[in-house]
């Protein structure tokens, strides 16, 4: 009887973290993590102004008060009343979207581009071995033609 030797716990961990998909996942978390910085200063440097010039640069300070009369501490904090802070909502929202098109605009699309092309490619060079390999067919299927041809006329001569 052979016994299955089971593999060992590292071997197993080490198979798990050498997965492509864990792997890919740590990479994107990672760079989303420092990507993170641009976006938040795109955010403060960029959206803020263009909002700024309508109303206020900070987006948070746009608030709701839904029962009143609300109150803000001096620490920014509600005293009083339920006021809803759509303008952080509305930041988070514009963070989100900004971070999105760019990772879009910037990583995935040119990859696609990138792997459409290396697939077109790949199918170009399968097309023209197919083709060399079709032709070298045909011309071995001639010589074989002409060899049984030959053969026939050279028994009907004897």
């Amino acid at each position: 009887m052979s016994e299955k030797k089971e593999p060992s716990v590292w071997q197993g961990f080490k198979a798990f973290l050498m997965r492509g998909n864990v792997v890919d996942l740590a990479v994107a978390v990672v760079i989303g993590a420092a990507f993170t910085n641009i976006v938040n200063s795109v955010v403060k440097g960029v959206i803020n102004p263009l909002v700024g010039a309508i109303g206020t640069k900070n987006l948070d300070s746009y608030s709701s008060c839904l029962k009143g009369p609300c109150e803000l501490a001096a620490d920014g904090s509600v005293s009083s009343g339920v006021m809803i802070l759509w303008g952080s909502v509305l930041g988070a929202t514009l963070s989100f979207v900004i971070t999105a098109a760019v990772v879009y605009f910037l990583m995935v699309l040119p990859m696609a581009k990138y792997l459409a092309r290396q697939d077109a490619r790949r199918k170009a060079r399968e097309g023209t071995k197919e083709l060399v390999e079709v032709t070298e067919l045909e011309v071995l299927k001639e010589i074989r033609d002409a060899l049984v041809a030959q053969r026939g006329s050279g028994r009907t001569e004897s």
